[in-house]
């Protein structure tokens, strides 16, 4: 038996060269400081990843997407295939904490200033997964083909639309005309369960090449005050710790599956009037109810095109945020960019309580 285990090893040792990979996992470290903690959100945000991909499979067997039938096949996955209803309600929960998740693994990188020299790239391809991660939710939303997905599908694209210069262009690409109809179900479709997914792989494997070549980054704080020898071996010791927050990842998932299920709605009327109080998910009610408080006119320009243009500018500001903190890669941070961070995010989050309370 040990000749077997011998030759079977060997025979995928010379194609695989496992030994190679035993090695530098047995070699590679994780930092220990006071916001270790903070690391595993990377890992979150790929097992979320995973299992939406797991859960987009399964539902793809079952789904139709044409404006007819979109609905009625979400509705007899729920309520005919054998759970049917909890892949789904895994599948839209998970995609908000995977959201969530890109959110918190931003802004703990954010703050600790991992995107500073050499690790620029790495921030850049990390800014590039969230705006994958919003792309997922905002194609995914409208294929159920539900009254609060259309209406909700037809305010996002029309503030698309308001964007200066390739607004309109964008707005009528995506919807395949001037109006939300069936051909707009058809290219969400293409875009949420193929182009975003091999674009997202593809960012997702130079991301992660990166943090293996560069290492993890440590906080300019805690520089001095963390050694190879404190250091976490990333396995089996981070691993196993990464792999039992998977499980409690998993546990909340199947918790809110069950006892909150994602509610399917009534299939959608192009005709009928929008429902009163339409709002879009929660990670870009930010944005929409922030347009809200802005007045029809501002100076020369339209008040939603100046919101956009002061969004769009927002997203550039994080994007470009390694080359502006000059200060970071000197060991010299500017508080500035903290504050900028900190505010920015008190206006997210009170622009969705807003949305939610006050609407």
């Amino acid at each position: 038996m040990k000749t077997q285990n011998s030759k079977v090893w060997q025979w995928f040792e010379e194609r695989l060269r496992i030994s190679e990979i035993v090695r530098f996992l047995s070699h590679k470290t994780v930092p220990r400081h006071r916001y270790t903690a903070w690391y595993y959100f990377g890992g979150v945000v790929l097992f979320l990843f995973g299992v939406q991909v797991f859960t987009g499979i399964l539902l793809l067997m079952y789904y139709t997407p044409t404006p007819e039938a979109a609905y009625e096949s979400v509705r007899f996955l729920v309520g005919e295939v054998p759970f049917g209803w909890l892949i789904r309600n895994t599948h839209s929960w998970a995609a908000n904490l995977f959201v969530l998740a890109c959110f918190c693994h931003m802004f703990s990188a954010y703050f600790m200033r991992a995107y500073r020299k050499p690790r620029e790239i790495t921030w850049l391809t990390g800014f590039l997964l969230l705006g994958l991660a919003l792309g997922f939710g905002f194609s995914g939303y409208l294929l159920p083909w539900n009254e609060l997905a259309f209406f909700a599908t037809r305010v996002g694209t029309s503030i698309v639309s308001t964007v200066p210069l390739l607004g309109g262009y964008i707005g009528e690409t995506l919807k395949g005309g001037e109006m939300v109809t069936g051909l707009t179900l058809s290219r969400f479709f293409g875009i949420h369960v193929a182009l975003l997914p091999l674009i997202a792989v593809l960012v997702l494997l130079l991301h992660l090449a990166l943090i293996q070549r560069q290492g993890m980054s440590e906080p300019i704080s805690q520089q001095h005050h963390s050694s190879q020898e404190e250091a976490i071996p990333f396995f089996p010791h981070f691993f196993l710790r990464e792999a039992m927050v998977w499980l409690g990842i998993m546990a909340v998932l199947l918790a809110l599956s069950i006892l909150s299920p994602w509610e399917l709605g009534t299939k959608a009327d192009p005709f009928a009037s929008a429902p009163a109080g339409i709002k879009p998910e929660w990670y870009f009610t930010y944005m929409s109810q922030a347009l809200k408080y802005l007045p029809g006119r501002i100076l020369l320009w339209e008040g939603e095109t100046v919101g956009i243009v002061g969004f769009m500018l927002g997203g550039l500001y994080l994007l470009l945020v390694p080359l502006l903190d000059r200060g970071a890669a000197r060991g010299k941070p500017n508080p500035i960019f903290t504050i900028i961070g900190v505010c920015i995010i008190l206006f997210m989050v009170v622009m969705i309580i807003l949305a939610y309370t006050v609407g």
